[in-house]
């Protein structure tokens, strides 16, 4: 196969940022912050563990020593909203100055929240959203759409002709991978030699995802693509071709670079990487916070920008991108 040798460029933070305002929520911590008192900053991860949520944390971490703030970090065990909620409803009732937030469903997600803003703690939205997030001062999340469009330009390279395709992501309603999905597909519409088989859902579980691979490809043996929307999805999708023997006809393209995933890439399983910016979210979110606590100036939605791994960048210029297990 070819080897993709393309690096897309982290985008600052501030070119693609909408119109700055002051929070809304700034009254509340304005007064902590004038008396000099230590803001109290909770993060809650997506799921405790995964390495992009731990190089999240590194960044909110070394952001937060900065600033002279201090942090807990908690984590649901699973992806789950299910699993997240008692945290939240913990969290708000410990009355932090703030929580930055990886939300696990925009739906059940939405009202947790929002009673957290009422109470008057500011809320900051990292990587993933809700249906309503008007109440948070801030949300910091990568160009999922970009990046989505960005994994089918890897699969088209690898295979000129085009062939049969399809995505493998986590459950429908997380902000984040839903818009993967959709900046992928709308990039297949555009080239007519791709034959789109849709997306499969492997709930976020890795040895799923390998299952259902194996599936599809006994379905139909002559897939040359698959993007993997997420670090589980890929790692199961990666399984999945691997005890199918097909990795020298499948194009894999995961998205997040975790030291699993990079095993993949080195050992030719995958194909390609898209390294979404954690660290970089993680600052970002943490400077959102303290900026609306004391009444600075707050810029209500930032937008990072992703990377494309590949074999031969992997351990030169894109090895700064890779993700954390530990900080």
């Amino acid at each position: 196969m070819k080897t993709i040798t393309k690096l897309v460029p982290l985008m600052a933070a501030s070119a693609l940022a909408l119109t700055a305002c002051s929070s809304g929520n700034g009254d509340s911590g304005s007064d902590s912050g004038a008396s000099g008192d230590t803001q109290q900053l909770t993060f809650i991860q997506g799921v405790a563990g995964d390495e992009f949520y731990v190089t999240m944390q590194c960044g909110i971490e070394a952001e937060a020593e900065k600033v002279g703030a201090e942090v807990n970090t908690q984590g649901p065990a699973k992806f789950d909203p299910t699993l997240q909620k008692p945290i939240v409803d913990s969290v708000v009732a410990s009355q932090p100055d703030a929580i930055l937030i990886a939300p696990t469903d925009v739906s059940a997600m939405q009202a947790p929240l929002k009673a957290a803003a009422d109470q008057d703690i500011d809320v900051v939205l990292v990587d993933t959203t809700v249906d309503d997030p008007s109440f948070a001062v801030s949300q910091i999340s990568s160009d999922n759409e970009g990046g989505g469009a960005a994994a089918f330009e890897a699969i088209q390279t690898q295979n000129p002709d085009g062939g049969k395709i399809l995505v493998m992501s986590t459950d429908p309603g997380i902000s984040t991978v839903d818009a993967r999905v959709k900046g992928f597909e709308e990039a297949a519409a555009e080239d007519s030699s791709f034959d789109y088989l849709g997306v499969q859902y492997s709930h976020n579980d890795t040895a799923t995802a390998a299952q259902l691979i194996t599936a599809a490809l006994a379905k139909d043996p002559d897939i040359v693509g698959v993007f993997a929307t997420n670090t589980f999805s890929a790692a199961g999708t990666a399984t999945g071709v691997r005890q199918a023997d097909k990795q020298d006809q499948v194009t894999v393209v995961g998205f997040d670079a975790g030291p699993d995933q990079v095993g993949q890439l080195k050992d030719g399983t995958v194909q390609a990487l898209i390294a979404q910016d954690p660290y970089q979210i993680g600052v970002d979110g943490v400077t959102q916070a303290i900026a609306s606590l004391t009444g600075a100036e707050v810029t209500p939605q930032i937008q990072t920008g992703f990377h494309i791994i590949t074999a031969e960048n992997v351990d030169g210029e894109g090895a700064q991108y890779l993700y954390k297990s530990s900080c």
